[in-house]
């Protein structure tokens, strides 16, 4: 029996000719805050779903804080918090009758699990008397997390819980994430968006249904095997054209105001390969522009693993 609060080996699933995962293995530590990042169906739902007993896999075996999830199912429902993707509490229930609803089926009490919610559920409190549907998406999420921590689960899955949600109910979302992992909780998080992967201990790069890449995210950037710069200017998309053309650029592709552009000759000098291009713009009859030689980020390597990805499959 493994001691990790996850262990994955090996897991596939098909729907009808789609594979939705093939051959995921990873390990979650007790008490650590890991991420599923990737895009919308590289399968990250799929997972949560085999993990928390609701899908069963084609392939493969999973375990979830020691216990099968095919064969122990029942066990780890009544140990595990769940938050699906999509809202999934009752609209027509306010939310005081939700909370309740769902500590009852786990044989508990709101007031014993009010230690643990209190941090979110004060923030929400004010409306308890309010129907869950004529909630605003902050409030319905921070009601979700409400719920699925009230029977004080030993482990947490949310799966993509930002989406759709204001910028400050996401990063209250994740700072209460950290509060929750500080206190010993095991946390699995799924999300689309890269600047929130920072926030995790380590994660797990997702696309197609396979993991890319699995460290923690600063770890991740500094792995980046060639020369990156970010070009900025006007015209953007001719500039990203011209660029496609340069001499030694392995890939360049729209990355916030700017363009980031990797030169294909590893080792070589950043401020060479910036040099070059803006020799290169000059000749092109472009002006006005900046090139600068940056770090590489998670997004920088998400994108240059998948050609790899691709090419594997």
């Amino acid at each position: 029996m493994s001691d990790a609060a996850v262990s994955v080996r090996e897991i596939g699933k098909r729907f009808g000719e789609t594979e939705a995962l093939a051959n995921i293995s990873f390990d979650v530590s007790h008490g650590e805050l890991f991420g599923l990042v990737g895009p919308d169906g590289a399968g990250k739902s799929t997972l949560f779903r085999i993990l928390t007993t609701l899908l069963v896999p084609d392939a493969g075996s999973a375990t979830v804080l020691g216990l099968d999830v095919i064969r122990d199912l029942w066990a780890i429902r009544s140990r595990v918090g769940y938050m699906p993707g999509r809202f999934s509490l009752y609209g027509d229930l306010t939310v005081a009758e939700n909370l309740s609803f769902f500590a009852a089926v786990f044989g508990t009490t709101v007031k014993e699990g009010y230690g643990l919610i209190s941090p979110i559920y004060k923030q929400i409190e004010p409306f308890a008397g309010r129907r869950a549907d004529a909630l605003s998406g902050g409030m319905k999420q921070k009601l979700a997390l409400s719920c699925a921590l009230v029977h004080r689960p030993e482990i947490l899955f949310l799966d993509e819980p930002t989406t759709g949600v204001d910028a400050v109910s996401r990063r209250e979302l994740w700072d209460q994430l950290g509060t929750l992992r500080d206190s010993g909780l095991t946390i699995v998080v799924s999300t689309a968006y890269m600047d929130e992967a920072i926030r995790c201990d380590r994660v797990a790069l997702v696309q197609g249904g396979r993991i890319l890449q699995i460290a923690p995210p600063m770890d991740i950037g500094p792995q980046y095997p060639l020369p990156l710069v970010d070009v900025v200017g006007p015209d953007r998309y001719r500039l990203l054209l011209a660029l496609r053309k340069a001499p030694h650029v392995h890939s360049a592709y729209p990355f916030g105001t700017g363009l980031h552009v990797t030169d294909d000759r590893k080792g070589h000098d950043p401020q060479t390969v910036a040099a070059e291009l803006s020799n290169y713009l000059d000749s092109q009859g472009f002006s006005g522009f900046d090139v600068n030689p940056i770090a590489a980020g998670i997004e920088d390597s998400f994108m240059e693993l998948m050609p790899a990805l691709q090419r594997a499959s």
